[in-house]
């Protein structure tokens, strides 16, 4: 793949992963997981996510969500699955998903054509997938294809999400972070979600995150102030050119033309998915 072209995939993803990424900040998938009797918030997210792998122990799912602190994920796994099991959480998953993009996208999106089409496109697109190295990847492509086109779509845009972020944490790995440290440069940026988001959700404290950003500096990745150097700028950079070369096949495997195509539908719906308050800005930035 050329550099264009590596730009061009990185490009589509960036518009197709808020497709997948609306159900995390979303009611309607935490209503129907607590609906099986599952804990809301880190329980209920966790398992959502965790489900395609089966009835799996906190060690698997802290290897493979990379930045999560195990002591918290060990609270919540494998707890839930005596709660309930794998697979009523994927029907729950799939309910809550649908519903979202129903409330956020509206019926007259939901049935066009354009609909129609992001789907058939981002579904070719996975076809280039490769499982090997990719868990979280490998799990969810051997779930089925839903039949309506909205939730089709939302299913490819998992697992083109889940395909990228499996490379991705190969990347971090050569690039010599950790999984809270990775967060910090990410939170850096300042378009991340931010500190305390990151610090609730993952389950890391104040002194931790202190800690990760003391040895990012150490590293010469942050400056005083915690913002990003340019050391720091060119390691993540780094990173993403090399999570790009792992994630070239699906594009590669759509062309130039249709790759423009999914890219320009996609961030047709998820324009329309951030003006209806998907993405709520209180999360993000570097507080």
């Amino acid at each position: 793949m050329t550099s264009f072209e590596a730009g061009a995939g990185r490009r589509c993803h960036n518009a197709v992963s808020p497709l997948h990424a609306s159900v995390y900040f979303a009611p309607e998938p935490e209503d129907e997981l607590a609906a099986l009797g599952l804990e809301r918030g880190a329980m209920a997210y966790l398992a959502s996510r965790a489900a395609p792998l089966g009835a799996v122990g906190a060690g698997t799912v802290t290897a493979t969500f990379y930045n999560f602190n195990h002591e918290h994920v060990q609270r919540y796994i494998p707890a839930a699955w005596t709660v309930t099991t794998p697979e009523e959480v994927l029907r729950a998953r799939l309910r809550g998903a649908d519903r979202t993009l129903q409330r956020l996208l509206g019926k007259t999106s939901l049935t066009s054509t354009e609909m129609t089409e992001a789907a058939e496109l981002a579904l070719r697109a996975t076809e280039a997938c490769r499982r090997e190295a990719r868990p979280l990847y490998a799990a969810n492509a051997g779930l089925p294809v839903p039949e309506e086109p909205h939730l089709a779509l939302w299913h490819a845009a998992t697992l083109l999400r889940e395909h990228r972020g499996d490379g991705h944490l190969a990347a971090l790995t050569i690039a010599g972070l950790s999984g809270i440290e990775a967060l910090v440069l990410h939170n850096a940026t300042g378009t991340a979600p931010t500190s305390a988001l990151f610090m609730r959700t993952r389950g890391w404290s104040a002194q931790q995150w202190d800690t990760a950003r003391d040895q990012l500096r150490e590293r010469g990745l942050l400056d005083e102030e915690g913002n990003l150097t340019r050391a720091g700028a060119t390691l993540r950079e780094e990173t993403e050119v090399f999570t790009d070369r792992l994630d070239a096949a699906p594009y590669d495997h759509l062309g130039p033309a249709a790759t423009a195509r999914l890219t320009e539908l996609a961030d047709g719906f998820s324009g329309t998915l951030r003006a209806a308050g998907a993405f709520p800005p209180v999360h993000f930035g570097r507080g």
